[in-house]
């Protein structure tokens, strides 16, 4: 697939995707809530700042920043699916937030102006871009001389089996491809070389890097597989895809790979972020 076939099913994916995002809203900000205080935290927003969020989906992340900006600031919420926009116009309007600008924005294509805002951030975005360098270099090109990126992706499979065992388990069943290393994914930014050599090449010098461990908590399996169904457009198709007895076995399988991670009943996965700042 070339990045163009990419770039199309991928915004496909995340449209189909955004109701089930929605509908899992709580538990994604819940699970991913070490990464957001790091990010908000490094970010440090001021009164009266205008800042980016990029691949913004439902958004939450960003309105903890925009609460922080005050009545003269200005956050930028976009994301490449306009369903996921409405998702995060529904959000702020339920947090009652009046200085949240949505639009519909490819991080590769930002229609702003050249050193039009102070500070960018994107929460697990730059990983799942056909073209992560372009995207750096317009988030650098819309950033202000002494303006500030703050980002994560995610580590490698083995410290995500959050993530990365369902994939195993469908991927040994023959219904999802194997990884592709040089293909968006997850785990495609997951190198503190490649991010390094990434943000210089778009221009920034001075690059911090850290790990931010996260639990991804389920009930049961059943629990698990209905919000990978919800949040995973790969998962989703795959195991809808299913016979009855293959679905049974999936089950199974994930049962045994995630015993390891039994608690109380249910599972607590873990996870560890690559979390960044750059400017």
């Amino acid at each position: 697939m070339d990045r163009d076939e990419y770039r199309q099913a991928s915004l496909e994916s995340w449209r189909g995707m955004a109701a089930g995002w929605e509908r899992q809203r709580a538990r994604i900000d819940e699970g991913a809530t070490p990464v957001r205080e790091w990010m908000i935290r490094e970010l440090a927003p001021q009164p009266g700042e205008t800042i980016l969020e990029l691949a913004a989906g439902p958004g939450d992340t960003g309105f903890v920043v925009a609460a922080r900006l005050g009545p003269e600031g200005r956050l930028i919420s976009t994301d490449f699916s306009p369903e996921m926009v409405e998702v995060a116009r529904r959000r702020a309007s339920e947090l009652g937030l009046s200085n949240v600008d949505h639009r519909i924005m490819d991080a590769e294509r930002l229609e702003l102006s050249d050193d039009s805002v102070d500070a960018v951030i994107c929460r697990f975005g730059f990983m799942l871009k056909a073209d992560p360098e372009v995207a750096l270099a317009e988030t650098r090109r819309v950033l202000r001389p002494g303006g500030r990126l703050v980002f994560a992706v995610w580590r490698g499979p083995e410290q995500n089996p959050w993530i990365s065992l369902a994939g195993r388990v469908l991927a040994a069943r023959g219904l999802v491809p194997p990884p592709d290393p040089g293909a968006p994914s997850p785990f495609a930014l997951s190198s503190d070389v490649r991010v390094r050599s990434l943000l210089e090449d778009a221009g920034f010098a001075d690059v911090r890097i850290e790990d931010v461990p996260i639990l991804q908590a389920s009930s049961d399996l059943d629990d698990y597989i209905e919000t990978a169904r919800d949040t995973g457009g790969a998962f989703a198709a795959a195991f809808s895809e299913a016979s009855g007895d293959e679905q049974a076995a999936i089950k199974r399988e994930l049962g045994e790979a995630f015993a390891p991670y039994a608690l109380d009943g249910g599972y607590a996965l873990p996870g560890v972020a690559l979390a960044g700042r750059a400017s």
